[in-house]
């Protein structure tokens, strides 16, 4: 079993990632919020000016500026492949800046999944 956990850049590809994801063989994802060093550094990601009490719309204005961190844990390397091939479908090639840092880490053991056949 892989655990494949990647860092998607540009948060407005998200839906399309998680299709691909999902037609490639993946049935559970976990989507997080996530920011990076250079992001804090540029002041692009937290902001000290939010009111205490924000609108709706600095909330929102806030979140597009994080990237998104997606993460499952898939059986085979098959899988793995497909995941890469699809995901560079969407955001071209991960070895181009600002696309999207994606690894894969092969796990000891998982414990609290279901089977894919069981209910």
């Amino acid at each position: 079993m892989f655990m494949l956990l990647f860092v998607l850049h540009d948060p407005e590809l998200l839906e399309e990632v998680l299709d691909a994801w999902e037609n490639a063989g993946v049935s559970g994802i976990t989507i997080l919020p996530s920011t990076g060093l250079s992001h804090i550094r540029q002041k692009h990601s937290i902001r000290d000016d939010l009111p205490l009490i924000p609108s709706m719309e600095n909330i929102l204005n806030h979140i597009e500026h994080l990237n998104r961190t997606i993460f499952s844990i898939v059986e085979s390397q098959e899988i793995v492949q497909r995941v890469v091939a699809a995901t560079e479908s969407i955001t071209g090639s991960l070895c181009n800046p600002d696309t999207g840092i994606l690894a894969v880490i092969p796990l000891a053991g998982v414990y609290g999944l279901k089977p894919p056949h069981a209910h």
